[in-house]
């Protein structure tokens, strides 16, 4: 006696129950081919192209890199339907741009103490749907350009040429058992050096030593 076969009544409140195969993608988090191919970054690409022009396998190459072999053939069609070229499609991120000039307006009117997390919650307020990590990319920049343009400059010191002396000690030989110092001293800009020896390092004879540095270098000064 011939008829449909009706399928029995679904009971809402009865658990579904898995297959094993189903039961192990969800535990591993395997992912399909096209789920997969989404979440491959630019450096893993490359090793799977290389691994197939290595092997000339799809099943060779997704056994050497780890991945599945319909991943590789993705890829693989991707290279040549773009002559070679595979760019990655990027996700469309909410632009700070248009805030931009409030950032700076907030920055500017805290001295650059305004948090970014603040700041996010205010822009939150006026519309934007960015991350806030984004935000805080953006108050970075924005509290680098104000110390830029506000914060305290250094200058590298550069000497006049005959204005500035500087002088060192160094390690002299030992004169009847008393060991003795070097006086060295030279001009900014001088390719002379003065070297005096010295007993001690005592008031006296620096001041004696510098005596002699500056007649030694008025000596040395050409004439005009």
């Amino acid at each position: 006696m011939g008829g449909h076969r009706i399928s029995p009544p679904t009971d809402h409140h009865r658990p579904i129950r898995l297959a094993p195969t189903d039961l192990l993608i969800r535990a591993c988090g395997f992912l399909r081919a096209d789920e997969e191919a989404t979440v491959k970054r630019a450096e893993e690409v490359m090793e799977i192209l290389e691994a197939y022009d290595l092997t000339g396998s799809l099943r060779g190459a997704a056994e050497l890199v780890g991945c599945d072999h319909k991943t590789v053939a993705h890829y693989v069609e991707e290279r040549k339907r773009t002559g070679g070229e595979w760019h990655r499609a990027r996700r469309v991120r909410p632009r700070v741009d248009e805030f931009a000039a409030k950032i700076d307006e907030w920055v500017d009117r805290s001295r650059g103490k305004v948090r970014a997390d603040r700041v996010h919650e205010r822009l939150v307020a006026m519309g934007y749907r960015g991350s806030e990590r984004t935000t805080r990319r953006a108050v970075s920049e924005a509290k680098r350009a104000f110390r830029r343009e506000h914060g305290r400059r250094t200058r590298p010191w550069i000497p006049e040429p005959g204005l500035w002396m500087q002088w060192d000690y160094a390690d002299g030989p030992e004169i009847a058992g008393r060991t003795t110092s070097l006086f060295c001293a030279w001009l900014a800009w001088s390719r002379y050096r003065i070297v005096v020896p010295l007993l001690d390092r005592t008031l006296a004879s620096v001041v004696m030593a510098l005596d002699r540095s500056c007649g030694a270098s008025a000596a040395h000064r050409p004439t005009r």
